[in-house]
Order: structure tokens, then sequence, then C-alpha cells
């Protein structure tokens, strides 16, 4: 099944055949609406003239890169600082996963392993890690038993909470409503201190 993240149909279709293209996707899901994040990608390789290759982001001009992020519209609401950013996970890629995005996922050795090398990512924390495992999980079909219990609440079946669980309208609108509830929860509690 194709994702059903993204903004239109052609950046759906390059998360699922780009490993690199669904991890920039996830780096960039943090302070925009997830469908920007995960279009991002798609508009990063119209703009490089060429499919997105780890090496060739990390070798990159800093300020070219930054530039391409900046184009409007901008991939990003911090386009600077989230250009470092993906270069800095292009450069582990390239170096540590013979350039490969998939490795990172595909030949971790088990569920501890694969939370490892995520959470090892720059801008990778932990509920980003478990929400990509998760992602992993229930869309990419990785291979590894036992993923579930590593990125709890996120791996659990019938769930909508997190981009792993948008496969259609419905869940998309389910996903949006509960983080609109849970960002109001956590400002509800701020203003109580």
């Amino acid at each position: 099944m194709p994702f059903y993240i993204a903004a239109e149909e052609n950046a759906n279709l390059l998360l699922d055949q780009s490993p690199l293209a669904l991890l920039i996707g996830m780096v960039l899901d943090q302070q925009i609406p997830m469908e920007r994040a995960f279009s991002a990608p798609y508009l990063l390789q119209d703009r490089l003239g060429q499919p997105l290759d780890a090496q060739y982001i990390a070798t990159m001009d800093p300020e070219k890169l930054q530039e391409l992020f900046s184009i409007k519209p901008a991939l990003h609401r911090f386009p600077s600082a989230m250009a470092k950013r993906v270069a800095e996970v292009a450069r582990l890629v390239a170096v540590d996963y013979n350039n490969d995005a998939g490795a990172i996922w595909n030949n971790a050795t088990s569920p501890s392993d694969l939370f490892k090398r995520i959470c090892d990512l720059p801008g990778f924390g932990i509920d980003k890690t478990k929400i990509f495992i998760a992602l992993l999980g229930k869309q990419v079909g990785i291979k590894i038993d036992g993923w579930q219990e590593v990125c709890q609440p996120f791996g659990e079946e019938g769930t909508t909470i997190s981009v792993a669980d948008i496969i259609d309208d419905a869940t998309f609108a389910s996903v949006r409503q509960f983080k609109q509830e849970m960002k109001l929860a956590k400002k509800a509690k701020t203003d109580e201190v």
C-alpha cells in the first residue's frame, strides 16, 4: 500500500521508492504540518535536479543546500537549521551505511539495535525514534520480530496517534485531531503553572 502522508501523490510515491526520502521526511516532521514535512523530500529532489543521494547531499556546499531549502515554498519553517540537520543525517548515511538509508533498518539485528541506530540519528529523540519505528513496522514492513515493543504506544495496531497510522483520509484526520488535542492539553497544563 503506498504512503498517504504527503500532500501529493508524487511525493507519496517517492516515499515508497526512496528510503532516504522517507528518512528526510521524518527528520523534517517537527514544527510544521506532517504532510508538508513528508512532501519536502520530493521538492528537494526536484530542486536538486536529480534523485536524492545521501553522499551528494552530504558533500554539497552548505549555503547552496540552505538556499534550496529556502526557495519558496520553503521546505521547512526553519530552512537553514533543517538544511544543516538533513546534511548531518545524509553524512551519517553516506559514511556509516554505505550511502543506503534503508540499511539503517534493514540491517538491524534486533529491536534494540534498530532503536539505537535510529535514536543515534541527528534530531531523533526517543519519541521520534518510536514513531519512525512504528512507521517502518506498519507501513514499510520491516522484518524484525519485536519491533512493536520498542516503539510503544505507537506500535499498537488500530491507533491513530502518529504518522505511522495514516493510510487514508479518515486516519489522516484522526491523527491530526489527536495531535491538536495533545497540543491543547500541553498548553492547558503550561497555563496552569
